[in-house]
């Protein structure tokens, strides 16, 4: 059989790694397996972490709480100057614009300022 000259040279005398079958002897061959060499120790959470977890705890839990008990406040938003439809506006606002700043102030702290 000749050759095909379209696909090139064909080499029969490639190499492949040699596998053993010793358990003992890693079989990586120097591929990632996925699996690191050491677990790291999880850093402790300083003022930042805690502040992150503050302002996701008072978005998930106290707005949507205090949204619920508007039908119950109206003397305190009567006092504030908001109707309760002005207030079904705002109060939603308030866990958007935190998490936007939270979010901006988050990203800009993980930049290196060298």
């Amino acid at each position: 059989m000749t050759p095909d000259p379209e696909q090139g040279p064909t080499d029969s005398t490639t190499t492949e790694p040699d596998s053993t079958d010793d358990p003992d002897q890693p079989s990586d061959h120097g591929q990632q397996t996925g699996r690191p060499k050491q677990v790291q120790p999880a850093e402790e959470i300083d003022w930042r972490g805690w502040l992150l977890v503050g302002v996701v705890l008072v978005c998930f839990f106290v707005i949507p709480v205090l949204i619920l008990f508007i039908p119950q406040a109206q003397s305190l938003l009567a006092s504030l100057g908001l109707s309760r439809r002005q207030a079904y506006l705002a109060m939603p606002m308030i866990p958007a614009i935190l998490l936007g700043i939270t979010a901006v102030w988050a990203a800009l702290r993980t930049q290196s300022f060298e």
